[in-house]
């Protein structure tokens, strides 16, 4: 990153406690801003500028109302804390209305297909994503200590929308976790004998509060990376999370290994979890809290996913044939 403005935002992120990829995200976006400028100093523009490049995101680029949303974010923040310039709340742009798409949902078969053909390295991991509804991010940031075997469940810390919840386990998986909370115990074991191994890491107010935790196994990351790294944010050496962009690739190609045409992706294995308990009966607030969606209408798309079709209307050709 060449431009000292963008390295100055970075940085004032990183020290107001922003997550790494909202910080990638705002500096993309307000990159984007410059260069729809013309490369001028964002200081010369305001309200009419921030307008026209929220319209041309929506008119021409023709991009989805959550992005369109982020990019505004990432603006509206450069403004308030970078420029003390604020926006003013009333902004007129031609919002993007893209509708929304029906999430590909695999059968139960396909899963069960699927799932086998998923390298053995990662293929835990998806299986939590299928079995208890998890977000791809959600699965790999799970800590030992959120796998809770006596009530089977597994807790999840600051989902989306910084919220927490408690979902299901499939008892099924239990001896997996448990093999794999001792290789992980292997690799901790290890490390600690490491001096300049300065421990895993933890949520600010937990780091500040608890300093000790980040040599407990507890809080290690129940799917550690093989490589021990530098955390760029306090020079510290320690051992993060895997790769999720692994578990991407994985699963594309195990799709392909298993004839399964849909495009599959992680979040397919999340749209299949919702729609199964669905169909086999699940109340849908219940699955509404599994997923920890605020709003039951995000939700209710996967009853028009069961609805759809031959699930929900009988066609009249199958009168005639």
């Amino acid at each position: 990153m060449s431009s000292l403005f963008l390295v100055h935002i970075e940085e004032l992120m990183w020290t107001q406690r922003y997550a790494k990829r909202t910080i990638e995200s705002y500096l993309y976006w307000i990159k984007a801003f410059i260069l729809f400028n013309n490369k001028n100093h964002p200081s010369k523009y305001h309200d009419r500028e921030v307008e026209a490049f929220l319209s041309h995101l929506s008119n021409v680029m023709n991009v989805a109302p959550k992005t369109q949303a982020l990019a505004l974010n990432a603006v509206a923040y450069m403004y308030k804390n970078v420029l003390k310039n604020e926006l003013t709340l009333e902004l007129n742009f031609n919002k993007s209305h893209i509708q929304q798409k029906l999430p590909v949902v695999l059968t139960q078969q396909e899963v069960s297909v699927l799932l086998p053909q998923i390298n053995a390295n990662y293929r835990l991991v998806c299986q939590l994503m299928y079995g208890s509804g998890l977000r791809l991010m959600e699965a790999v940031r799970l800590r030992i200590q959120d796998i809770d075997f006596d009530h089977f469940t597994v807790r999840v810390w600051q989902g989306k929308g910084a919220k927490n919840r408690c979902v299901t386990l499939a008892k099924e998986l239990v001896q997996q976790l448990k093999m794999q909370i001792s290789s992980v115990e292997l690799l901790f074991q290890c490390d600690n004998e490491n001096p300049a191994y300065q421990g895993v890491y933890l949520p600010f107010a937990l780091s500040r509060k608890s300093p000790y935790a980040r040599k407990e196994l507890g809080w290690h990351y129940l799917f550690p990376s093989k490589r021990l790294s530098i955390d760029p944010e306090v020079n510290a050496l320690r051992r993060h999370h895997i790769n999720e962009t692994s578990i991407r690739k994985v699963v594309k190609q195990a799709a392909k290994a298993a004839n399964i045409t849909k495009n599959v992706t992680c979040h397919t294995l999340r749209h299949s979890f919702a729609t199964h308990l669905l169909q086999r009966g699940a109340d849908i607030r219940t699955v509404q809290e599994q997923l920890g969606h605020s709003d039951l209408r995000t939700t209710q798309i996967y009853t028009h996913v069961i609805e759809h079709g031959a699930n929900g209307v009988r066609s009249p050709l199958s009168d005639i044939l």
